[in-house]
């Protein structure tokens, strides 16, 4: 457990918990559990920020490259269920790397994108994951682990990912589940519409070679 000072009039200790790299930190003094330094950054402004800017974690080079190659780049717009092109919004329209258009943003998308606007929105679509997994989860990660778990997020969904029993059973091994392991909740995630799907299947078992080996490959 490391412990750090802010400067200020204040003297105020910070106690937290890292990685050698500086990856994961949680504040416990003087507010406990997971508001951690984002709470003392909004309260003590910049004399916090020295703190927890180099310890929030963050998606790896490795693992964006990876989530960007299974997302695949897509520049006009095309139906997630069936992968065919589209001229007229349906649910499940999508563009760019993985992203939703919903039937009011379709105007902006019917006649496509380029790659620069393709990666402006996968990081726009991206940062709302990151922060989820950050704050749903209340135990250190390594970056392999936090890594598979942002994927993951991304293909589940937000919601889904906070109620999960991956989530659960990483934050309390003991948690109740239905699972008999935290590999089986986690391959759990390989339906769509009610159908076991090969490439979820796939993909599921990507993350979890991410996850636990920290071997980084599409299948």
């Amino acid at each position: 457990m490391a412990c750090y000072r802010i400067p200020g009039p204040t003297g105020l200790r910070i106690f937290g918990g890292c990685f050698e790299d500086g990856t994961w930190c949680r504040a416990q003094s003087p507010v406990p559990g997971p508001v951690g330094l984002r709470f003392l950054e909004d309260v003590f402004g910049p004399w916090a920020w020295p703190v927890c800017a180099k310890l929030r974690q963050e998606l790896s080079a490795e693992g964006l490259t990876l989530l960007k190659s299974i997302e695949e780049l897509h520049l006009t717009p095309y139906d997630d269920q069936t992968g065919k092109d589209i001229t007229a919004w349906v649910k499940g329209a999508t563009i760019g790397y993985g992203h939703l258009i919903s039937k009011g943003e379709w105007p902006t998308y019917k006649n496509g994108i380029l790659a620069s606007d393709a990666d402006a929105l996968f990081q726009r679509d991206l940062e709302p994951f990151v922060t989820t997994v950050r704050d749903d989860i209340h135990v250190p990660l390594e970056q392999r682990q936090f890594d598979a778990l942002v994927i993951l997020a991304f293909n589940i969904g937000r919601s889904a990912f906070s109620g999960s029993s991956v989530r659960a059973l990483i934050n309390d091994p003991s948690a109740p589940s239905t699972y008999p392991s935290l590999e089986d909740a986690w391959k759990a995630w390989n339906k769509s519409q009610g159908k076991v799907m090969r490439g979820l299947e796939n993909r599921r078992a990507s993350e979890w070679r991410i996850y636990t080996e920290g071997i980084y490959e599409r299948w």
